[in-house]
């Protein structure tokens, strides 16, 4: 159809405007800290809490007790809550590694070795069985099973087993079919299961995970450490196993795991007992590894930060190592725990004085909750549970709405707080940069504050103001990185303007903004500009503030007055 007129008459257009925005990359809460089982120092995603049972366990045994880690509870709150995905980075005290089992050919000599995914000695199930059962097998570890084992077609099956079933009736936690020794075959056991494995490395200031192994691990409990007898081409040109390699296949048995190291520190403290040297187990320093490698925005994405068990006043050196990387990463909160139980409210505000980031939040008292998997009454620091209230916040609302009040700020889970604060105690805190959590009769515990740790009174002295710039800032890069590399031209520009204004007009649509503009034209992109390789784009908005101090004026008249329109 012709888009212009070159003789009169009348030329009726469409201008489509009806494209439905693409939307961000929805990414959830990060948590470090330690777990009863699973990867140690491998950040690894859950998106349910069930997923992260089966990966990193709940209650554990240490001395008399039972007990359970503040990951633990953080992660059933911010599930519980509507939260989508938890990036969890397992820390641990001394050195942990898997648990190993070897399955044998005919032979009698390994054919395959295989390694539990998560570490530490829980993973161990050896002994004797008792009734067909491990005496030392339990619901956290596992134990494997070969089965239909063929030395016709190189073949057999794989079962894993949950390590406290019995011989007459088998758990089966996964069934791997159809596995050959065979690295020529698409069903080579390795390639199937998985061989690769990570660890923590560093290099300067760089951090990441150094891999080993071929082959992404599609299981959710083993992985292959080495294939000791592979049987290349195990069928001749005349499809007849090769006699050399018969005796290799696995035949069929049971096999348990053994050889795993790293347990519970003993004398741990738990709760409201944890001190600097002693936080469930753990030292401060035992989070540093995993500190500095969440400092990686490339590869971890997440857009709320915790550290239950870590405190301002005792893991300075932690806390200040975590804003320092939030703030470079800009496009997450921490949520900072600022003093252990059983303090002052002067203790609390002048630990928050210490402290100025709009990137980083704090909130107070700590509180008693009943643990779900425990079913025991625990105290807990405030971030264990205000990941779950923004989860809740972004399903009933968005980012940009306050975190905080009755609406959205409930504490429903929580028995009561450490202690109930007064008006006075409120104020001190607010003002001292700190969330005050509030118990009201009839209303029950409440987080009443969205102040950030900012010093200076700005727009992002607030919480819902702090993550409206990190959405905008989430989504529009992502627009902003499809560009890298086109033509700097108007017709490059004007896509970016296509996709960031509509989604700007969502925003705003949605409560988030008063108003806003965009300029990427001739006026930022000049000659000089683009000669340097650049293109400038400016953002400029207004962001919606909350309504957090209300005034009513009653006002008594006298009998006849007449009210003002």
């Amino acid at each position: 159809m012709a888009e212009t007129l070159i003789s009169p008459g009348v030329l009726a257009r469409e201008n489509d405007s009806s494209f439905i925005t693409q939307q961000p990359v929805t990414v959830g809460a990060a948590i470090i800290g330690p777990t009863v089982l699973g990867p140690v120092e491998v950040p690894t995603v859950v998106t349910s809490y069930s997923q992260f049972q089966n990966t990193f366990g709940t209650t554990f045994t240490s001395a008399s007790g039972v007990y359970t880690y503040f990951t633990s509870i953080a992660a059933y709150n911010y599930f519980a809550n509507g939260g989508e995905s938890l990036l969890v980075a397992r820390v641990v005290s001394g050195s942990y590694t898997s648990a190993v089992t070897a399955v044998s050919g005919s032979n009698t000599s390994g054919s395959i070795v295989f390694e539990t995914l998560s570490k530490g000695v829980i993973m161990n199930n050896s002994g004797s069985e008792t009734g067909g059962a491990l005496i030392s097998g339990s619901s956290d570890n596992v134990r494997l099973q070969i089965l239909n084992s063929n030395t016709s077609s190189g073949t057999f099956d794989l079962l894993v087993r949950q390590g406290d079933d019995t011989a007459t009736t088998f758990t089966v936690l996964e069934t791997w079919t159809g596995l050959t020794l065979d690295p020529f075959s698409p069903n080579y056991v390795a390639k199937v299961i998985g061989d690769q494995s990570f660890n923590y490395a560093s290099s300067g200031t760089s951090y990441y995970l150094e891999i080993t192994g071929s082959f992404p691990v599609n299981s959710k409990y083993i992985r292959v450490r080495s294939v000791v007898n592979a049987t290349p081409n195990y069928l001749d040109n005349s499809g007849v196993a090769k006699a050399a390699y018969t005796s290799s296949i696995p035949v069929n048995s049971s096999s348990s795991f053994t050889g795993a190291t790293g347990d519970i520190k003993g004398g741990a403290k738990y709760y409201n007992t944890i001190d600097s040297s002693n936080t469930q187990g753990l030292e401060g320093s035992n989070y540093t590894n995993m500190i500095n490698l969440l400092s990686n925005q490339d590869d971890y994405r997440f857009n709320v930060l915790l550290t239950p068990g870590l405190f301002n006043s005792l893991h300075t050196s932690q806390a200040t190592s975590i804003i320092s990387n939030t703030q470079n990463r800009g496009d997450s909160i921490y949520v900072l725990d600022l003093v252990p139980y059983n303090s002052q409210v002067g203790t609390v505000t002048g630990q928050a004085a210490s402290r100025n980031s709009s990137y980083a939040t704090s909130y107070w008292p700590w509180l008693q909750v009943l643990d779900p998997d425990s079913g025991q009454q625990v105290w807990v620091p405030a971030s264990t549970l205000i990941g779950g209230v923004y989860a809740f916040n972004d399903s009933v609302s968005e980012p940009w709405f306050a975190p905080a009040g009755i609406n959205r700020g409930g504490l429903g889970n929580v028995i009561r707080a450490e202690r109930k604060l007064a008006q006075s105690d409120r104020d001190t805190l607010y003002s001292g940069k700190v969330n005050p959590i509030a118990t009201f009769p009839g209303t029950g515990v409440v987080v009443y504050g969205q102040k950030t740790l900012q010093q200076k009174a700005s727009a992002l002295d607030r919480v819902n103001v702090r993550r409206l710039l990190i959405a905008l800032k989430s989504y529009i890069s992502q627009v902003a990185n499809n560009l890298v590399f086109e033509q700097n031209t108007i017709a490059t520009r004007n896509s970016f303007l296509a996709q960031v204004n509509p989604y700007l007009e969502s925003v705003q649509q949605r409560q988030g903004l008063y108003a806003f503009k965009v300029v990427m034209d001739d006026s930022n992109n000049t000659p000089d500009v683009i000669d340097r390789n650049q293109m400038v784009g400016q953002i400029y908005i207004q962001p919606t503030k909350t309504a957090e101090f209300i005034y009513l004026d009653f006002n008594l008249t006298p009998t006849g007055a007449t009210f003002p329109a």
